[in-house]
């Protein structure tokens, strides 16, 4: 440990986010224990096991993973050690209902030429838009992702005057969609870019064109897979921790964060108050203030802010082996405007655009040999009181459909497995306000000035990490919600 000071953590969940607090505080010379409702460590990067297959429960795509490097090194460990990845190429492959399909290619050139291949779109076009995104993420990555913004001293850099600024280049005052159509000629192409607003929920009709960045990862970073699947992730975070000394308590649910005379003081379980220096909540940050401080005077924006999307996810152990399946799949909509359309109307889309994973391609232990682990995802509204019962069969009817439009076979005989998520449960399961497994919605052009800070401004020793706060949902944004609280506790 590089510190030896005193004091007591607790930490709330065990997600991403709350692991790598655990772990930070832990090498400074923390006392940490971590508290989680559910018999696993990880969150929603967990795994799902049945009748031989392998799935993880939600995080599948893996970027910068420098900054998952970079919480084993500052414990002076060999990530290797722990995990090992590689770089993925193709990085996903896209099926249309005109029977189109685009590989997207690792490298920016490669994938231009492809895309112009198939659509006819300019190569150059391509190049010009990721080389736009690419200056967005370098002008903005310093105010919107490695700081916090509710610092005044964040914004006292060279790097933040520059990018307020340049805050209209950045995209806030167009929607992603109307950013697309100017940038692109083929509609098909404009759909592919202004998919990738889905990564955190939101819609590309409304949402600001900034959030053109999310592509940029994929393109200018590159893509990777973890040799065991992405809740590698998680496992390997939670052996650090626990070689670092932190105490892990699973099946047991807090009731309470203790405030007193404006201090966090530790946590409520069973009546028994377990005292703290500092409590991380890891949590929903709605849920935070709703069930665990029912007390405290929550912030007005955190709990009124419009929530972002859910999904319906079908884990498929499929008896077949599909070579035009890769690692990572879209089936797009005919209709991509009326898709967002039912979802605004709170809807689930009877035509939907489709994520399937496929880890077996890349990781063949994950299905039975001639098999493949599909984990076929739709975006669709949070939960409001929708008859669940009725719209998974019809979301499985149309997903099966589209499927078997774009291969050419009836993938429903080869289905021998199958375990389904859902808004409804998804909330039960991880305590996601509604079922939004993102958090606050992104589509406002000022959502990421709305989203919680990692701290409380007014109580202190009380902090936020994961998808639900500052700087937002995603597994490199929650190892980033941690490393900001590293650097906001003394």
């Amino acid at each position: 440990m590089s510190e030896n000071r005193k004091g007591k953590v607790i930490v709330i969940g065990s997600g991403v986010g709350g692991l790598a607090t655990a772990v930070r505080m832990a090498h400074r010379g923390y006392e940490v224990t971590v508290y989680e409702k559910n018999p696993y460590i990880g969150g929603k990067v967990s795994p799902i096991e049945k009748d031989g297959f392998f799935w993880g429960f939600g995080a599948s795509l893996f970027t910068f993973p420098e900054l998952l490097d970079e919480v084993f090194t500052l414990c002076g460990k060999d990530p290797t050690a722990y995990y090992k990845y590689h770089r993925v190429d193709p990085v996903c492959h896209y099926f249309y209902e005109d029977g189109t399909r685009i590989a997207s290619r690792a490298k920016p050139e490669d994938f231009a030429k492809e895309v112009e291949e198939k659509t006819g779109e300019p190569a150059a076009h391509i190049l010009k838009y990721l080389k736009r995104i690419e200056g967005i993420y370098e002008s903005t990555k310093d105010i919107f992702l490695h700081k916090s913004l509710h610092k005044l001293k964040t914004y006292l850099t060279p790097q933040t005057l520059r990018a307020i600024a340049n805050i209209t280049d950045i995209g806030i005052h167009k929607t992603l969609h109307a950013v697309n159509e100017q940038a692109f000629k083929d509609p098909r192409i404009v759909q592919l870019f202004d998919h990738y607003a889905t990564y955190n929920g939101s819609d590309p009709y409304v949402a600001p064109s900034t959030l053109s960045v999310i592509a940029h990862p994929e393109y200018g970073r590159g893509a990777y897979i973890l040799d065991g699947g992405m809740p590698d992730l998680t496992r390997s975070l939670h052996k650090l921790a626990l070689e670092l000394g932190v105490v892990f308590h699973t099946n047991v649910l807090v009731d309470r964060i203790e405030v007193k005379d404006e201090k966090a003081t530790g946590v409520l379980i069973n009546c028994i108050l377990h005292p703290a220096d500092i409590v991380v909540s890891n949590m929903d940050v709605v849920y935070t203030y709703t069930r665990l401080m029912p007390d405290q005077k929550a912030p007005g924006r955190t709990l009124k802010h419009p929530m972002s999307s859910s999904v319906i996810v079908f884990y498929w152990g499929i008896r077949h082996s599909f070579p035009e399946i890769d690692l990572h799949n879209m089936f797009f909509s005919k209709d991509y405007a009326a898709e967002f359309e039912q979802m605004r109307q709170g809807k689930v889309p009877d035509d939907p655009t489709i994520y399937l994973f496929n880890s077996s391609k890349y990781q063949p232990k994950h299905a039975p040999e001639g098999c493949e682990n599909w984990f076929t995802l739709i975006n669709v509204p949070h939960e409001n009181g929708q008859d669940w019962t009725t719209l998974i069969p019809e979301a499985r009817r149309n997903i099966i459909a589209k499927i078997n439009r774009a291969l050419g076979i009836d993938i429903e005989p080869l289905i021998v497995s199958e375990t389904v998520n859902y808004p409804k449960n998804i909330e039960e399961k991880t305590l996601s306000y509604l079922g939004s497994i993102y958090g606050a919605s992104s589509n406002d052009k000022f959502s990421a000035f709305l989203r919680h800070p990692n701290f409380s401004r007014s109580i202190d020793n009380l902090y936020f990490c994961g998808g639900s706060v500052h700087p937002g949902s995603g597994v490199p944004l929650c190892l980033l919600s941690a490393k900001i609280i590293d650097e906001l506790i003394p």
